[in-house]
């Protein structure tokens, strides 16, 4: 099976730049990447999935809209992907510690599925990031510039004013 398309699966709370490196690299290989906004309420995420929705493709508006395809979901994400027809998961790993929760998590996907999941690392300037520093430093009022797209930092202040 040869596939053009791959889900990038994630919470996104907010996206920020290592998330988009990420899109760019997947999109060096595929043709599409489908952006799949977890809705996973478990996390108590800062924003809902429409707003985390709107956010990615605010930030994504200059990569060629019609490649990145974003929506959310709810449930296992290998069944999400059947809509897509396509059995490939592109995941960002910034640190060991990810890889070993990731780790996990490609092999029960392709356990249930046999989907297959491919590992891409942020650039290096970027691979310090996470949805968790970024909320801190908003929190914080910090500079978000070489963090997230400015609508996100908009967005960000807005809801730590």
């Amino acid at each position: 099976m040869i596939t053009k398309i791959c889900v990038y699966p994630g919470t996104f709370d907010p996206v920020h730049y290592g998330h988009l490196d990420i899109v760019k690299r997947a999109l060096n290989i595929f043709e599409y990447v489908v952006v799949a906004v977890a809705k996973n309420p478990k996390k108590k995420p800062l924003f809902t999935v429409e707003e985390r929705v709107e956010m990615f493709r605010r930030s994504v508006e200059d990569f060629g809209q019609d490649r990145v395809i974003i929506e959310q979901f709810d449930g296992l994400l290998v069944n999400f992907m059947k809509k897509y027809n396509t059995k490939i998961i592109i995941r960002g790993v910034r640190l060991f510690t990810d890889f070993e929760y990731e780790l996990q998590i490609a092999m029960t996907n392709y356990n249930l599925d046999k989907a297959e999941t491919l590992f891409l690392m942020p650039a290096q300037e970027l691979i310090h990031i996470s949805s968790s520093i970024v909320k801190d430093v908003a929190y914080h009022h910090g500079d978000l510039s070489k963090m997230v797209h400015p609508f996100v930092a908009k967005k960000l202040e807005e809801r730590f004013l």
